[in-house]
């Protein structure tokens, strides 16, 4: 058992059921009942009742030993997910572009909650490289200038907001993952709506100031060709200014 304490589970049964699907995360892809009642809080009996309904929807997966894993409904919910964005089409190439033109991994990363997403990618071919996955999920204050500038713009706290706002996009280095720098600027559509940040990250070795500001430059020439901006219209305030 883990020697900390429990937490409270919720007391809804819709709540109880995200809490569920939320104990799996890259680091615990497959969990027994035992481990899932840790991690939420739940009792075992609540816990197999629910986890029953959560695998009849395919929500979740049951293994012969007894280990749940999420299940395949949920790729299928992902998916529909991005195909309501009417990005896909031009924002990949708008990554493309500027992962070939860099040499550097470039991600579009939206804002969920407290979190940042990652909803599109190209990752960097070299073999050095940060790589990033689809649907990767960070909390907003980890830290990265896409963590900045979606703050900036939905109506977060950030102490360069004040410098994104000028300048239109946000640098950092080593903020979240040592010897790693990134640039990142917001995605407005063309009805002035803001969509999230497109970010190229690389090894601070190569990707320094000036490779930086080329990327910036990069940015906003494939954005523009797509017919997305990186600035907001004039007057634009982002939720709660």
């Amino acid at each position: 058992m883990s020697s900390q304490s429990s937490p409270t589970p919720p007391a809804g049964v819709l709540e109880r059921g995200i809490t569920i699907l939320e104990s799996f995360d890259a680091d615990r892809l497959r969990l027994s009942l035992r481990e899932l009642a840790e991690h939420t809080g739940l009792d075992k009996a609540t816990l197999l009742r629910l986890a029953g309904v959560l695998t009849k929807s395919r929500l979740l997966h049951r293994f012969d030993n007894g280990d749940y894993a999420l299940g395949p409904a949920l790729l299928h919910m992902g998916m529909l997910y991005r195909s309501t964005f009417d990005l896909g089409a031009r924002i990949q190439p708008v990554l493309r572009n500027v992962m070939q033109e860099t040499g550097e991994t470039v991600a579009l990363y939206v804002r969920v909650g407290d979190d940042r997403i990652c909803l599109y990618r190209e990752n960097s071919s070299r073999e050095v490289r940060h790589h990033v996955e689809v649907g990767t999920r960070l909390p907003l204050d980890q830290g990265g200038s896409s963590s900045h500038v979606l703050r900036a713009y939905t109506g977060g706290t950030t102490p360069l907001a004040e410098e994104i706002r000028a300048r239109g996009y946000a640098m950092t280095r080593a903020e979240r993952v040592p010897e790693m720098t990134s640039v990142a600027l917001p995605v407005f559509d063309a009805d002035s709506s803001f969509i999230g940040a497109v970010v190229v990250l690389g090894l601070a070795s190569r990707f320094n100031p000036k490779a930086q500001a080329a990327a910036v430059e990069a940015v906003r020439r494939e954005l523009a060709l797509q017919e997305f901006a990186c600035r907001p219209p004039e007057g634009w305030q982002p939720p709660g200014d």
